[in-house]
């Protein structure tokens, strides 16, 4: 009898001890290159400056925001006990990458850059080459995504935030003329 209960809680545990240790990070089909490597093509007038819109913008600055004294007593208003920049739930929006095998971050890819290219537009391993990159629809295999913003920003500009005013409503064309950046139509 004493050996039956030894048997059963050994297999009534294992799973338990296997799920504690588990690596939940997610592992992408494609791997995290970085806004260094997207700013090679991405930073000429000719091709759009997406690079300069972005270094302007706020989302370049969202994982240094999570650095400040008032993003801490936020995630500690919010019953956190890990700083904001070690947050899960604050990392989700201000940061890309946090949450990916490392083996699926390129040595030049920062998680520090914050919301970057890949946030909106996918892991780039795959179609950062211009030869993809000139065929959209062999990008789009590749792993490019072309977000809509409707149903895309709102994933974080929404309630949820901490920083979200009551009875507030996000617009999204409003808030994407302030950072759109198409590639200009060849002339």
């Amino acid at each position: 009898m004493f050996k039956k209960i030894i048997i059963m809680s050994v297999f009534l545990t294992a799973p338990l001890l296997l799920a504690a240790n588990a690596d939940t990070t997610i592992t992408p089909q494609h791997a995290y290159v970085g806004t260094k490597m997207c700013g090679m093509c991405h930073r000429s007038e000719k091709q759009g400056n997406q690079l300069g819109i972005w270094q302007k913008s706020k989302h370049a600055q969202a994982y240094k925001t999570l650095e400040s004294d008032e993003a801490n007593k936020i995630a500690k208003e919010k019953g956190f006990t890990t700083p904001a920049v070690k947050t899960p739930e604050c990392l989700k929006c201000h940061v890309t990458g946090y949450d990916v095998k490392a083996s699926f971050l390129e040595k030049n890819f920062k998680i520090e850059d914050g919301v970057q290219c890949e946030t909106c537009h996918g892991p780039g391993a795959d179609y950062k080459s211009l030869s993809v990159m000139k065929n959209k629809k062999e990008a789009i295999a590749k792993g490019l995504v072309i977000p809509d913003i409707k149903t895309f920003c709102v994933k974080c500009h929404n309630s949820e935030s901490p920083t979200w005013k009551k009875g507030e409503t996000f617009d999204a064309d409003a808030m994407w003329a302030k950072i759109k950046h198409p590639i200009p139509a060849a002339k």
